[in-house]
């Protein structure tokens, strides 16, 4: 029972080691990240076309349940762009922005992702998130952060642009740049083009001035704050909010709220396919983080209590006033440079939100969404990966087909198309790939016991035997490969009198495979040709064994490819090449 609970509060294993050293760290990392949240979650509620409460709303709750339920030890969950732009896509299908239904919309959406999250980590199938391939996130990651960048130019430039894809987004701007707000606009540029200098530049200069390297650090992530600051007190100073600067307004001074999500049948059906799809994107950002961080510390996280994790904190973020959240990739990586032990260091992040939302709200009434606008375009931009283009070109033009299909679909045709697509042309490759399985026709490398391709080594061969190694498990989808294959090296009249199947690289074979093997057994029956296995694995050959295979097939199962050569050659050493 001990560990049962082990395994479901991560908590009571790094608890029990809490010194006053973690203790320190966790405190420090805790007010960095919280600097760096302010802004960037009332700028992540802006992109999901929600209060800009509800995004730090979002990320306190959501903080604490991780951290009691999570594994990894630096992982930040909260807001993060590509979830907000999938919420924002997903309940404006439901709900008009602005309205009630839209915030109880984003509840639901919250909830059922949360739900989904933790029976997936329950049953254990974090596996199926593996369906996504890697260039397909990377296409879809960039595409998403094409589509948010030009999403915020309307703030930017103060116009009421609209769209879900980028013609849309790009036709809506140009047909409204007469109503341009030029200080909307200059307020916008200026905020971004600090954001980015900040970003390259503010870190090596302040260390080149002396300044102590968490100083450095601590000064440039509050680079958002300090740019929230000069041009909240720029149009409270100059009135400009009277001139057409649109601003942030009043944002409730309070604690995260009791809500409830709502769940009539019509609004569940509704958001329950985006729902799942933000939950497997989620998933796999944040694992992809949390693995990579805990690798550089030599510690492990558990994908499945991922899942209940991330799930937890999602049904948080649906009773407290939030909309779905994830492990953030600039948040977390922050934590942990800033020294992060453990998820304490979340549970502070969430106390100084917390302390944010009851005292600092008052202070962002004339904060304008062009200065939110920029942060979110300078954080962004940072996922927009196009050189994945140029790799996958170079090395799998599958893959590279998959990622430049993701891209086009998800920029013409919106983020929720993308996604699916994603998923299809993720399945799609992986059934591609193994239906044309890689075969080897093998031979003996000389004065050695192993076999190797016959096109590129030089081996010996028998006339009278055909080896052939599948480097891949049998199924039905590659199964007819095989027969053809066979069929088209032993022809008529040839002089192979023996095929043997090396079966060192197959995992498992299933009926429709083992039907094939049947099919092939009798042809080569039929042409006067033994077929014969080897090296085949354990569990595969218990399997082999309850059919009906083994009793009709015209050789016989050899331990080793070897054993099969010596005895089916008649040779036991070969010195001239092929």
């Amino acid at each position: 029972m001990h560990i049962n609970l082990r395994r479901f509060f991560p908590i009571l294993d790094w608890g029990r080691t809490y010194d006053r050293k973690a203790l320190s760290s966790d405190l420090i990392a805790a007010v960095i990240v919280t600097i760096m949240l302010i802004p960037q979650s009332l700028a992540y509620a802006l992109l999901a076309g929600l209060p800009p409460e509800a995004g730090i709303y979002a990320s306190i709750a959501p903080i604490i349940l991780y951290a009691i339920f999570g594994t990894s030890r630096a992982l930040a969950v909260g807001p993060v762009a590509v979830v907000s732009l999938l919420t924002a896509s997903a309940i404006g299908q439901v709900a008009e922005q602005g309205n009630a239904g839209y915030a109880v919309a984003a509840l639901t959406l919250a909830f059922l992702s949360g739900g989904f999250l933790v029976l997936m980590g329950v049953f254990r199938l974090g596996f199926l998130a593996n369906f996504l391939s890697h260039p397909v996130i990377a296409g879809f990651i960039t595409a998403s952060g094409i589509l948010i960048a030009t999403s915020q130019l309307k703030h930017i430039l103060g116009v009421n642009a609209h769209g879900h894809t980028l013609p849309e987004m790009l036709v809506s701007i140009l047909a409204h740049l007469g109503e341009i707000n030029w200080i909307t606009m200059l307020i916008g540029v200026a905020a971004s083009a600090f954001l980015f200098w900040v970003r390259k530049h503010l870190k090596p200069t302040l260390r080149n001035l002396g300044a102590g390297l968490l100083l450095a650090d601590i000064l440039t992530k509050a680079g958002p704050v300090a740019a929230v600051v000069a041009t909240t007190l720029a149009v409270w100073a100059f009135g400009l909010d009277g001139k057409g600067v649109r601003i942030v307004g009043d944002v409730p001074q309070s604690l995260p709220p009791l809500t409830l999500p709502g769940l009539s049948p019509d609004l569940v059906a509704g958001l329950l396919v985006p729902a799942i799809l933000i939950s497997v994107i989620g998933f796999v950002e944040s694992v992809s983080v949390a693995q990579t961080l805990a690798a550089k510390r030599r510690q492990r996280i558990d994908p499945d209590q991922e899942l209940i994790g991330l799930g937890a904190a999602n049904l948080g973020a649906a009773f407290t006033g939030g909309y779905p959240v994830t492990g953030g990739f600039s948040r977390s990586v922050v934590n942990f440079d800033a020294g992060a032990e453990t998820p304490a260091a979340g549970a502070f992040t969430a106390v100084g939100l917390a302390i944010a939302a009851m005292a600092l709200t008052p202070l962002v009434y004339y904060l304008p969404t062009a200065t939110l606008a920029a942060t979110i375009i300078v954080a962004v931009l940072s996922l927009v990966d196009l050189s994945i283009l140029r790799k996958t070109w170079g090395y799998a033009r599958a893959d590279f087909v998959a990622v430049a299909v993701t891209i086009l679909l998800t920029l013409g045709l919106g983020v929720e198309v993308g996604v699916a697509s994603g998923v299809v042309i993720s399945v799609f490759l992986h059934l591609y790939k193994t239906s044309r399985p890689h075969v080897a026709e093998v031979g003996l490398v000389p004065d050695t016991q192993h076999f190797r391709n016959i096109h590129r080594h030089a081996v010996n061969t028998v006339a009278t035997l055909v080896t052939l190694r599948v480097d891949e498990s049998l199924y039905f989808v590659n199964a007819r490969f095989l027969e053809d294959l066979i069929q088209n090296r032993v022809t008529q009249g040839c002089a192979v009198t023996d095929v043997v199947l090396m079966c060192s690289a197959v995992n498992d074979v299933d009926f429709s495979a083992l039907e094939s093997l049947g099919a092939i057994n009798l042809r080569l029956k039929d042409m006067g040709v033994r077929l014969h296995l080897s090296e085949v694995k354990g569990p595969v050959m218990d399997r082999l064994k309850r059919s009906h295979f083994l009793d009709d097939m015209g050789g016989q199962v050899f331990l080793s490819q070897y054993d099969a050569w010596v005895q089916l050659s008649g040779k036991s050493t070969v010195t001239a090449p092929r």
